[in-house]
């Protein structure tokens, strides 16, 4: 009798036990389809904030060369440092790094000094239980924009008419310029900043 009736219950539990494993290999599917889109949504966002600070970079770079070429005429570096100046466009940088992230971007400039590009990825997230992410493909968007770290500094009073303004930048360091030697001159990263904007 005793027997009887755990055969019994063994065979009404052995229905639940399928449907419990059943329920967690659905469950760990559905968080492997979770996975496999976050995945791509981080490629997105990585191809994304690669592209825009790419062509900031370029910017800051176009930027600093403008300051060299006018390094004796002070009076143009202000506009130089607020980017008040003729400028190409640089987003083939941006569309150029985001291919080798296997991904492509609608970029665009923002403001005076900066990038906005909207990345999307070439791979989709693939197949998994959830309908229509076979072709899904992950979109992110991100900014980046150059910043000056330095501001011109008028000479002392009573320095020679051709002296050069200083600059003042962030992190307290001034350069002394001098006309008769320019040999030693801050680099792009010296002059300017080129950081994501926070969304």
């Amino acid at each position: 009798m005793t027997s009887a009736r755990a055969y019994e219950d063994a065979g009404q539990a052995f229905p639940i036990y399928i449907t419990v494993v059943g329920g967690l290999l659905l469950l760990a599917l559905a968080y492997l389809a979770v996975g496999q889109a976050a995945g791509t949504r981080s490629e997105a966002q990585t191809a994304a904030d690669a592209a825009a600070l790419a062509a900031a970079l370029e910017t800051r770079d176009q930027l600093a060369e403008q300051w060299i070429d006018k390094i004796l005429e002070p009076d143009t570096w202000q506009d130089i440092f607020e980017g008040k100046t003729s400028l190409p466009n640089e987003c083939w940088r941006a569309e150029e790094l985001a291919a080798r992230n296997d991904a492509s971007v609608d970029c665009a400039p923002d403001g005076l000094l900066g990038y906005t590009v909207s990345a999307e990825t070439n791979d989709t997230v693939g197949d998994t239980i959830v309908p229509g992410t076979e072709d899904q493909r992950a979109t992110e968007r991100a900014t980046a924009v150059v910043e000056a770290r330095c501001s011109p500094k008028p000479p002392a009073e009573g320095a020679d008419d051709d002296a050069l303004p200083s600059l003042s930048c962030k992190g307290g360091e001034d350069w002394d310029l001098k006309p008769d030697d320019l040999s030693d001159l801050p680099k792009p990263e010296d002059l300017f900043d080129v950081h994501l904007a926070e969304s």
